[in-house]
């Protein structure tokens, strides 16, 4: 049984359906330049500096947005027993991930009585098919209080075992991609040999870096700290094919940097995507920490981490007190985050602390949806440099924060934040949603976001979204309301930015409008 469109969370709840798209695009107060519908009602994406374009960030979340989340049955229950409740959690989910899936993938879904489960250490779903589901997320629904300490990286992991860096190529099937220049959101490019590739492959798209990629790059960004080396951040995209035609091949979503066969030699493989696990989901419950204070740090890191995962999901969750984050993911493609709050975090206000919603390294097509934040350094952010694109923050709201939300560091490619608000931030610097280059931060943080999107957001007290134009690449702010420049940490050129405090900027939602164009 599916959700419907606005269950979902998407179209629907946005107000924008396929069917309804163009004629609502003929009401808009105004559009963008790059950006906009044309007289068929299809977008129109226009080329701009250093030859980039905004992508298509519709391809995130769980499947690529084509289906809406599922409704996985019930198949066990468990109410809450005095003491640690760690255990019996497990042992209820091990006998669903035992169960043999059903025609569509699914083992079935733990059931969560209300009240209060202590868990002192990590709960693991590492089966595909399988969800554990709560009864309601209030204070008085389901709720699991973290008891572990520090050193307890998350409370719930989802996920698979082996190799999380897609390196396991299958043997035979390396070959050349012998495009001169695949634009930003392409699909679509030629390779020297596709005769070992098959419909249905999944395969890596891997852009070595070079030397001569870091100098078109200026070294990255860096003021004083050594400009990055070579080898140090390729880019890589985890696909799969959808078509083959002679030696062009089609892949599943787009690459969201430029291929420049000038800087560097890209080549495609197949992977055998081992100890991957899909179609699990974490729903309707509460997770809180033991903490004494707001900068008490001896409790677990996370609330949920989605790691060597695909097509997994995250909501309707309350997520509290954790030091790190409330949703992290790592290795982690075609997921969803939909209508959950991360709040209150209870940490130190200092580095690698308070990223609410984080993709962190080899995190893709992940969308995070109906968003609730408070008390961020980085609400919705990246922490996984140029392994990192496409994922997608939509319709978020952080109260109170201290930072930033944005790409975090080197090179985290086609970002969207669309309708994101950052309200009472008390970032010292200014800036809270950034598209920019950090500069000397942190470790020659550099240019932390490229070919990315600020989106019909809101800032307040006095603070602006920044977007900056980094070498060979473009980033851009539509439609803020409040300020927006290019002043950021560190030197760039300013980026594109139109529209700002310019009301009715339509679509209202860049990803609901991809999304419609997409499917229509």
């Amino acid at each position: 049984m599916l959700r419907s469109a606005a269950a979902l969370g998407g179209l629907g709840a946005l107000g924008v359906t396929a069917g309804t798209w163009a004629a609502h695009a003929q009401e808009a107060t105004w559009n963008s330049d790059v950006v906009y519908p044309g007289a068929d009602g299809r977008l129109v994406y226009e080329t701009v500096e250093n030859n980039s374009r905004i992508p298509d960030f519709s391809w995130a979340g769980y499947r690529n947005g084509d289906v809406p989340l599922p409704e996985v049955p019930t198949v066990a229950e468990l109410g809450p027993v005095s003491g640690d409740n760690t255990e019996r959690i497990q042992e209820a989910l091990d006998a669903i991930g035992a169960r043999e899936p059903d025609e569509n993938g699914f083992r079935g879904a733990l059931q969560l009585a209300p009240g209060e489960y202590r868990v002192g250490g990590m709960i693991s779903i590492n089966r595909s098919g399988v969800v554990l589901r709560g009864s309601s997320q209030a204070v008085d629904g389901t709720v699991l209080l973290a008891t572990g300490p520090a050193e307890q990286f998350t409370v719930v992991r989802v996920g698979g075992s082996g190799t999380d860096e897609w390196s396991d190529a299958v043997p035979g099937t390396r070959t050349d991609i012998t495009s001169e220049f695949v634009q930003v959101g392409s699909r679509t490019f030629t390779v020297a040999d596709p005769s070992a590739l098959s419909v249905g492959d999944n395969i890596v798209v891997y852009h070595p870096h070079t030397q001569a990629w870091t100098d078109a790059v200026e070294g990255g960004g860096a003021v004083n700290d050594p400009p990055w080396s070579p080898g140090q951040l390729p880019i890589v995209y985890n696909r799969y094919v959808k078509a083959i035609d002679g030696n062009e091949i089609t892949i599943c979503a787009p690459v969201f940097n430029h291929l420049d066969g000038s800087l560097t030699q890209s080549y495609v493989y197949a992977w055998d995507n081992a100890g991957i696990v899909r179609d699990c989901g974490v729903e309707n419950l509460r997770i809180t920490m033991v903490a004494n204070s707001a900068e008490d740090e001896n409790h677990p890191q996370n609330c949920i981490y989605l790691t060597q995962v695909e097509d997994a999901w995250v909501r309707d969750c309350t997520l509290l007190h954790f030091s790190f984050a409330g949703v992290t993911t790592r290795t982690a493609t075609r997921c969803t985050v939909l209508d959950t709050r991360a709040s209150h975090p209870r940490s130190k206000l200092q580095g690698s602390r308070r990223y609410n919603f984080n993709a962190g390294p080899r995190a893709q097509q992940v969308l995070f949806k109906g968003l609730r934040a408070s008390h961020a350094r980085h609400a919705f952010a990246t922490s996984g440099t140029s392994l990192s694109s496409g994922c997608a923050w939509v319709d978020g709201f952080n109260d109170s924060g201290y930072s930033e939300s944005g790409g975090h560091r080197q090179w985290s490619n086609g970002l969207l934040f669309d309708n994101i608000k950052e309200l009472n931030n008390q970032s010292n610097r200014g800036h809270v949603i950034s598209l920019h280059n950090r500069g000397d931060q942190g470790t020659a943080h550099g240019w932390s976001s490229v070919h990315s999107v600020a989106w019909n957001c809101t800032v307040d007290n006095g603070n602006h979204v920044v977007a900056q134009r980094p070498p060979t690449a473009q980033n851009y702010a539509i439609g803020t309301t409040g300020k927006a420049n290019g002043n950021g940490w560190a030197p760039g050129a300013v980026g594109h930015i139109e529209g700002t405090n310019k009301a009715g900027l339509e679509p209202a939602s860049l990803y609901a409008a991809q999304l419609a164009d997409r499917l229509s």
